[in-house]
């Protein structure tokens, strides 16, 4: 509960120094910076090494699996029907995919249902970290290439070489992107040397980056607005709070998965959007206003229709 209380209290201060003009648009960078230049490294370097496998693992590392590529096909329909711009389309499918399965899914599957499950919410939050760190950030990386925002470069030649020129962009970016280089040391460091005895380091570091990057969605949020894109941000939570779990708890159902880690696996897929990837969305002008507004929205009915949820599945 302490954890959604400084998650609204962030996003509030935010919409306020941004309402009276006490932080402009620097210090909106200078908040990003942080939390994608050392937070989110942190991150990985202090859990990334930690990751383990075992038969009751499956389904909750699978879930997250699932709910990228559900959400990559229910854009595709939403697409087919409005014919969205590509920042538009990307926005809406990382905003979608990946959910909040760390900072409020972890303290919720504890309180829900019960810390001795919380292992299997540790599992599930990891590789949507992994999802993080390739699905989400080769569609971003692409789509900022493909759109030429001031992340990427524009192009007005022909189709191939726009295509060409992308590619180089995306690889060049994503293998220059902090939080990557981290998750590859992550990966490779401990094969050669102990890194956890830096560990209550990277735990402090990495305690600032959803209070952050809720502060800077706070300060990029305009509710006002909410009427242009309420077509677009219903449909997103939709997805995200609704459709979402009820596919997991389907196919949990299919597979004959029954147990606790069925149960954390369709309660974090409940959780709103993941924080980070829609900052990251929205620092490559990927649509900004829809990313700040499905998290926003997505912060206070994801409590609600998560709390439903856990009704659910304790009956």
């Amino acid at each position: 509960m302490s954890n959604f209380v400084v998650i609204i209290i962030c996003l509030i201060v935010g919409v306020l120094l941004a309402r009276f003009k006490v932080v402009g648009e620097q210090g909106v960078k200078g908040v990003n910076a942080w939390v994608f230049y050392v937070a989110l490294p942190a991150l990985s370097l202090r859990y990334v090494p930690e990751m383990t496998w075992s038969k009751e693992m499956f389904f909750p590392a699978l879930s997250p699996i699932i709910l990228v590529a559900g959400a990559w096909l229910f854009v595709q329909i939403i697409d087919f029907k409005k014919r969205l711009d590509i920042g538009t389309r990307t926005a809406l499918f990382v905003t979608i995919a990946l959910s909040n399965t760390g900072f409020i899914g972890i303290p919720m599957t504890a309180a829900f249902l019960g810390e001795e499950n919380v292992h299997y919410a540790v599992l599930n939050d990891q590789i949507t970290f992994l999802l993080f760190s390739t699905v989400g950030l080769v569609a971003i990386m692409r789509a900022a290439a493909i759109s030429g925002t001031s992340a990427g470069v524009a192009t007005s030649k022909a189709v191939g070489a726009k295509a060409s020129v992308s590619l180089k962009v995306i690889v060049k970016k994503i293998f220059f992107f902090p939080p990557f280089i981290a998750f590859i040391l992550a990966l490779t460091l401990p094969h050669f040397i102990d890194i956890s005895v830096a560990n209550p380091v990277f735990d402090k570091l990495m305690a600032t980056m959803s209070p952050m990057a809720v502060f800077s969605i706070g300060l990029q949020l305009r509710l006002g607005s909410i009427g242009r894109e309420w077509r677009l941000v219903s449909t997103g939570l939709l997805y995200k709070l609704i459709l979402a779990p009820l596919i997991i708890l389907g196919i949990a159902f299919l597979m004959g998965e029954k147990g606790s880690g069925a149960q954390v696996s369709v309660l974090e897929a409940s959780m709103s959007s993941h924080i980070t990837i829609s900052l990251l969305a929205s620092q490559y002008g990927l649509n900004p206003r829809l990313c700040s507004l499905i998290v926003g929205v997505g912060i206070i009915a994801g409590f609600l229709t998560s709390t439903l949820w856990s009704v659910v599945l304790s009956i």
